[in-house]
């Protein structure tokens, strides 16, 4: 039996973004998979994913945590010996990348998005150029979840064998099964994320301290980033907003929410709007690539600038003046949207495809060098 080893950066987003993919590898091969956390391991392994805990800096730029991170992916390649490696995010896709190129091992790439690191200029932006051209340039399929990413990678020459485009990671449509839209005239408007800046989260505090009033709330599920707790805690003393904590499974504050509220400033293709969407509710999100192929404007939600509180504040206040029986009817469209075009079934097909291709070459790994 051949063997898969997955690099990624999150037990919890291979678990409940990519599952169905894992469970048709386990059907016809061993997989192993490299995560820095155990809040879905326990899950993965239950199903037969052999996991192997390798501590990571997610956001971090720290050349001595990523030089034992790399030394760390070299010995598990060594030990490991896989078939076939497939990577997901940022520092999986540079440092798993070069030495599967190294190594001649084949390997398929993930780009879930890019952050805020080609917005930089200077050195840093041509150091990161470099990794990634290093990282990718010998991978037999790179899997862009937008057209923007694809469009920046080709502008800086950063290319593999080939370049796929799926629906981002595709929702599960059974696990996010569409629900009756609550009842009452009470809006309430949930956050699901991190809580840091690239998410909007300042735009979202400021909009609710607006807003927020006996039948509007603001309510965040997720836990906070950059040291935000204080501040938080001082909007939530003011009654601007409740926070949730976090909970791996959303889906149950999603069913009670009237809509999802998403003000990030860049994404690869948003999990959770996907994940509203197919529970019946409307969204309101920034009007950037990775949001805005999620939903309709005026049909299932409505978008925003980014980084502007004002533009955020409007959306908001425009469907807080729509009918109950309007804000249904957006969330039926949601969810009819999710069913046409991102179903998770066709997103893991298209890798199964890019798989079974690049391991029917019999091992020929002098392709990969």
């Amino acid at each position: 039996m051949k063997k898969i080893l997955i690099l990624a950066n999150s037990s919890g987003g291979l678990y409940d973004f990519r599952n169905e993919l894992v469970k048709r590898l386990l059907e016809r091969y061993e997989v192993a998979a490299s995560l820095p956390d155990e809040v879905r391991t326990r899950e993965l392994e239950a199903e037969g994913c052999r996991v192997i805990r390798i501590p990571m800096n997610r956001r971090g730029v720290n050349p001595a945590e990523d030089f034992r991170l790399l030394c760390a992916y070299h010995r598990l390649l060594k030990k490991e010996k896989p078939d076939l490696v497939l990577t997901y995010t940022i520092k999986p896709n540079i440092y798993g990348g070069f030495l599967c190129r190294m190594k001649r091992i084949p390997y398929i790439e993930t780009v879930t998005g890019l952050g805020s690191t080609f917005q930089k200029q200077g050195v840093f932006l041509k150091m990161i150029v470099a990794m990634y051209r290093t990282g990718l340039k010998k991978a037999f399929c790179i899997f862009f979840q937008n057209r923007e990413n694809r469009e920046i990678f080709e502008k800086y020459g950063i290319s593999g064998q080939k370049a796929r485009l799926v629906s981002g990671s595709g929702v599960n449509l059974k696990r996010h099964a569409f629900e009756p839209y609550p009842e009452g005239e009470k809006i309430r408007f949930l956050y699901v994320g991190r809580m840091m800046r690239e998410k909007g989260i300042e735009e979202l505090l400021e909009a609710a301290l607006q807003l927020s009033s006996q039948t509007v709330s603001f309510e965040l599920l997720g836990y906070p980033d950059e040291d935000y707790q204080e501040r938080l805690d001082a909007f939530e003393k003011k009654g601007a907003i409740k926070q949730l904590g976090f909970h791996p499974d959303v889906h149950e504050y999603i069913k009670n929410a009237s809509a999802l509220v998403l003000p990030t400033y860049h994404e690869g293709m948003s999990n959770v709007l996907m994940e509203a969407s197919a529970t019946g509710r409307p969204v309101i999100a920034t009007n950037i690539s990775g949001c805005r192929e999620i939903f309709e404007e005026g049909v299932t939600g409505f978008g925003c600038k980014p980084a502007d509180s004002g533009d955020l504040a409007r959306a908001l206040s425009k469907f807080t003046e729509l009918s109950a029986g309007k804000r249904a009817e957006m969330g039926k469209a949601a969810r009819l949207k999710m069913e046409r075009e991102f179903d998770r079934e066709k997103v893991a097909d298209a890798y199964m495809e890019e798989i079974e291709r690049c391991l029917g070459k019999g091992g020929r790994r002098d392709e990969f060098v």
